[in-house]
């Protein structure tokens, strides 16, 4: 069994309700479709439904059992317009400026639905760069929350490589990829343990950290090689219970004769199967060379740090990698909801 479809088995023990906001995309009814056929959740698609089944028709595709709601016939959407203008009245939106909002923008308004209650993770990026699918997540799930509550969003993506010896066998949760662009030394730390959890759940209980640079152990001279390993120093002294160590070069981190040679002695070197990106430029390269020359499975940028899942999807996502990242925002929704 495929690692995805070992996760498409944990969504199906509990059944949620995703909204995928981008219905004029073809790849994403042709993703509806498969994941209504393979039936490990439900599938709200906010669009007119006679529409929507015509189009499934012209692609050959079914979608009758998907959840349609139109947002302009919407039950709740008087309730959703009134919630964004009091979230956004103080930056001076008007309430017939969110009504416009939530009538035209499928994003807001699904993630207006998460915020009710109506539905339970929302999958978007086809169609939006990622500022246009995490902005309105950011402005409505997290307002009114406790500070304490609060922390740094970030990216993960899981990156499952095949006939690779490296990494979990082939798997490894790369961070951040997607988010922040030039992170601070303690919000590299952060992220590192922020998406341990994630780990857990996704790839395996014993996650190896690897902080990685252009340089391994002092290698090389530079400030950005100083970024990454005071990141390694903070996340050692915040969160000792992490396996971490950097900075190293990824052949160093995930190659073990190369990792003896550079980094002797480390628990991490030659091991590693989670690596933490020094940038967004790094990381977002990575995971696209990985996934264009190493024919990996990638899923993500999967989203940490909201009260409910909404995940991003690359522009140039395949129609066939979707149902992963839906099966994924499943799992994450219960796991929200069993904590």
């Amino acid at each position: 069994m495929s690692h995805i479809n070992k996760i498409i088995e944990m969504a199906r023990r509990e059944i949620k309700r995703i909204v995928l906001p981008e219905v004029a995309d073809d790849r994403i009814l042709k993703a509806a479709a498969k994941t209504l056929e393979m039936g490990f959740a439900r599938i709200i698609l906010p669009g007119n439904e006679t529409e929507l089944k015509k189009r499934a028709a012209e692609l050959n595709i079914n979608i009758d059992d998907a959840e349609f709601v139109e947002p302009a016939t919407a039950p709740g959407l008087e309730k959703y317009v009134q919630e964004f203008y009091e979230i956004r009245k103080e930056k001076g939106m008007t309430l017939e400026e969110a009504r416009e909002t939530v009538l035209n923008d499928t994003v807001y308004f699904g993630v207006l639905m998460l915020r009710a209650g109506d539905a339970d993770g929302l999958v978007s990026g086809a169609d939006h760069t990622t500022a246009d699918t995490l902005r309105p997540a950011l402005q409505i799930l997290r307002y009114g929350l406790p500070q304490e509550q609060l922390r740094k969003a970030s990216s993960f993506m899981i990156v499952d490589v095949p006939d690779c010896e490296f990494g979990e066998d082939g798997l490894f949760m790369f961070a951040d990829c997607g988010f922040n662009q030039d992170p601070s030394s303690e919000l590299m730390a952060d992220i590192a343990y922020d998406c341990t959890e994630a780990f857990k759940v996704f790839i395996g209980d014993d996650p190896r950290i690897a902080f990685i640079s252009h340089s391994t152990k002092g290698s090389a001279k530079h400030d950005m090689v100083d970024k990454v390993r005071e990141a390694v120093r903070i996340a050692h002294e915040k969160y000792p219970g992490l396996k971490c160590d950097g900075e190293m070069q990824v052949d160093a981190a995930i190659v073990p004769e190369i990792g003896e040679i550079k980094a002797p002695g480390s628990e991490v070197a030659g091991k590693a199967n989670f690596l933490i990106f020094p940038n967004i430029d790094a990381g977002n390269a990575c995971y696209k060379i990985a996934e264009r020359l190493a024919k990996a499975d990638v899923y993500g940028p999967l989203i940490q740090g909201l009260p409910k899942p909404v995940n991003d999807l690359s522009r140039g996502v395949q129609w066939e990698s979707i149902p992963g990242v839906i099966a994924i925002t499943a799992v994450q929704a219960q796991c929200k909801r069993n904590h």
